[in-house]
């Protein structure tokens, strides 16, 4: 069966008394939430890839949920963002601003940011040339956008502590997640797989944050699914299935509160999501609809092996899933049978140059107990096939441990790896030796940093990529033996997926045997988990015995390169002739009903002229009684969508058209659709515009 934790508070007092005496009931507790969506235009999405796929709009806005969770001796910060990773540089860049306010109170030790990884965020902000080679380098406006609205979310937090209690359960989430490379998972000793019902997790765990007179704050999720349900052809910035059922949790108890706007703010933060889809209707050939091959290829060479969602398109894939996480999470919320966390904070960080790096691996095989080394950064073959959520380019397989002499004399023209990385790395045929490619700076990490935390008996341990299903099974099975050596109680323990560097995926080393693409993409090696179980087993020992571990060696820092960019900027805007910015080129329907869609184009400047950070780029408004209007909806909304498109390139002129799905359950009345942007004049200077539709009025009864 899956490993689950059931409540146990004799336990959890033994615990407490044991590892942590002289506890207290009650922390400190602050929760904020801030815009971190940076530009919806032009600019090429993180997570697939895809150099074509380049933002033309807005589906759903990407936030930073930031908790502060304080003992009075210790403060630790947790941050889930929307985006696709996290690199050092955005860490780095959050923690000085921080020290700026408020000097040492947040550092490198105690503030640990995981992204959600949606695939559907704007790239250029990981600073590493792998991950801003496919979006034409550094994008600064990205980079900051996701800097600023992660550091005014902990500023937030940071001025609503208040005394609060912090509770903890678990439930099941089923139908929301497959393994989208079930062959590497039955490579594993099935003794292990017999632990367990499924080949991914389906256990939720939910943080609840209640304030001391008993009104909700706020609650973190960790359940391990990717967002992917928005594919590869999607060209509208969106936070994916966990942004949108954070959204409904908000909405559900912050009645009457625009999204990012209320007081209680929930998280669907990563876990280990490798590799876990949530495209449940598994791997077709995408035109013929025929099964795949079981190298998960198809037949002729334009038709691609693609995993698809439980809806009729990614849209509704994207809603279908995010309902089920949030029916489980309110599920979990309103239960009785939740524990109290009592007990100490007590947080361990370290950087480690993970090459040359030591541990010990038990070979089933041989029955002998071997010493394994951690390997320079490189990138096998199969990672360029990409994943069944989203293919990759070029005739590259998954599953491929034979190189080839073409791709070989290519890669060895950037850079050559020597007979030493190769047979470090093993099963995986380098097609980038990335450990060893200095041009035009540092391609993917060598350092990297490891966090845990321990509250109470709640442990997160905060791991540099993405683990797969059984690296995390491991890992949690590793830090609750560590811990129980010293305390006998068995702790909670949740992998927060993503968190301060991204250094790709972490496989067992019985899946990179098979060579799918996340062994492929575990870049230090076979032993790469090996390596990570021993690390966190000793950060896990310090929390418990309250020891403090050596820093380690700092990584180093990419803003003081000559960063390249190739993103061409916004020159200047144009209206339409004898048009002004914010003119209605179409008007909505003068009469619509619930369920119907209105639409509305407006001439617009460019979006990147202004993010609209806190802000949006639209408003649906109604008409009170008194005339006073109405704020229904924003750009934040799932039922709303803004599409941009550049008319014309030389004259400068754009255009966006906005929707609006309306809800079943919406009031009768007049309405209109607003348009807010900012355009770029010719001879310098940036300008505001609003515009207006016509009204338009709802009815929801038929007339006679």
């Amino acid at each position: 069966m899956d490993s689950g934790w059931i409540a146990r508070p004799l336990g959890l007092l033994l615990f407490l008394t044991m590892a942590f005496p002289g506890v207290t009931a009650s922390y400190s507790i602050g929760i904020g939430t801030a815009d971190s969506t940076g530009p919806v235009a032009e600019i090429v999405f993180m997570g697939y890839a895809k150099m074509d796929q380049k933002g033309t709009g807005l589906h759903l806005r990407t936030f930073a949920r930031s908790f502060i969770i304080d003992d009075g001796n210790q403060r630790f910060v947790f941050v889930s963002v929307e985006s696709a990773m996290i690199g050092h540089d955005v860490r780095s860049a959050v923690i000085a601003k921080l020290k700026k306010k408020y000097g040492d109170l947040y550092t490198d030790e105690n503030v640990m940011i995981s992204a959600t990884h949606t695939h559907s965020s704007p790239g250029g902000s990981n600073l590493y040339t792998l991950f801003d080679l496919t979006t034409f380098g550094f994008i600064k406006q990205s980079f900051s956008a996701i800097v600023n609205g992660i550091t005014k979310s902990i500023e937030r937090a940071h001025d609503a502590v208040l005394p609060g209690r912090i509770f903890v359960d678990r439930g099941e989430v089923l139908d929301a997640n497959i393994n989208r490379s079930p062959q590497a998972y039955l490579n594993n000793p099935k003794t292990e797989r017999d632990k367990y019902n499924h080949n991914v997790d389906k256990t939720m765990t939910q943080l609840q944050f209640v304030a001391a007179d008993g009104s909700p704050l706020g609650v973190i999720n960790w359940f391990a699914v990717h967002p992917t349900s928005m594919n590869n052809t999607n060209r509208l910035v969106s936070s994916d299935n966990v942004g949108y059922a954070a959204l409904l949790f908000e909405e559900k108890m912050n009645k009457n509160s625009m999204p990012g706007k209320g007081k209680f703010v929930a998280a669907f933060a990563s876990s280990n999501l490798g590799d876990v889809s949530p495209n449940t209707q598994g791997p077709k050939c995408e035109f013929s609809g025929e099964e795949c091959s079981a190298q998960y290829t198809c037949p002729g060479k334009k038709e691609r092996c693609f995993a698809s969602g439980p809806g009729k398109d990614m849209f509704e894939s994207t809603s279908i899933i995010a309902r089920k996480l949030f029916t489980e999470a309110v599920n979990i919320w309103q239960r009785g049978s939740k524990a109290e966390l009592k007990g100490p904070v007590r947080v361990v960080h370290r950087y480690v140059n993970m090459p040359g790096q030591r541990g010990e691996y038990y070979n089933e095989t041989t029955g002998r107990v071997e010493e394994v080394e951690a390997c320079l950064p490189a990138m096998g073959y199969s990672f360029a096939a990409g994943t069944t959520d989203g293919p990759g380019s070029f005739a590259f397989e998954q599953g491929t441990t034979t190189s080839n002499p073409v791709w070989n004399a290519v890669r060895n023209f950037v850079a050559a790896p020597t007979e030493e990385d190769i047979k470090c790395h093993g099963a995986k045929p380098i097609l980038l030796a990335t450990g060893r490619m200095r041009l035009p700076y540092q391609w993917q990490p060598k350092v990297v940093s490891t966090q845990l935390v321990a509250i109470g008996d709640f442990v997160i341990a905060g791991v540099p990529g993405e683990f797969t299903t059984m690296s995390g099974r491991r890992m949690r099975e590793t830090i609750a033996s560590a811990v129980m050596e010293s305390t006998e109680v068995e702790p909670i323990v949740v992998i927060a997926g993503l968190c301060n560097t991204y250094s790709d995926y972490i496989a067992t080393p019985e899946e990179y045997e098979i060579q799918r693409y996340e062994g492929a993409s575990t870049i230090f090696g076979p032993h790469t988990l090996t390596i990570y179980l021993k690390q966190y087993r000793e950060l896990a020992l310090a929390a418990v015995h309250g020891r403090k571990v050596e820093p380690g060696p700092s990584p180093p820092d990419l803003t003081t390169e000559n960063l390249i960019s190739l993103q061409t900027p916004v020159i200047y805007d144009t209206s339409k002739w004898g048009r002004d910015f914010g003119d209605c080129l179409r008007q909505p329907e003068k009469t619509v009903r619930p369920g119907h869609t209105v639409s509305a184009i407006f001439v617009s400047g460019h979006p990147r002229n202004n993010l609209m950070m806190d802000s949006s780029f639209l408003t649906v408004e109604r008409i009170d009684d008194n005339g006073n209007w109405i704020e229904v909806a924003t750009d934040a909304n799932w039922e709303t969508r803004f599409y941009w498109a550049r008319t014309s390139v030389i004259l400068g002129t754009s255009q966006v058209e906005i929707t609006w799905d309306i809800p079943l359950d919406v009031l009768p009345g007049k309405y209109r659709i607003r348009h807010n942007g900012y355009y770029r004049y010719i001879l310098g200077g940036v300008f505001p515009y609003q515009g207006f539709s016509d009204l338009f009025e709802i009815q929801t009864t038929s007339e006679s």
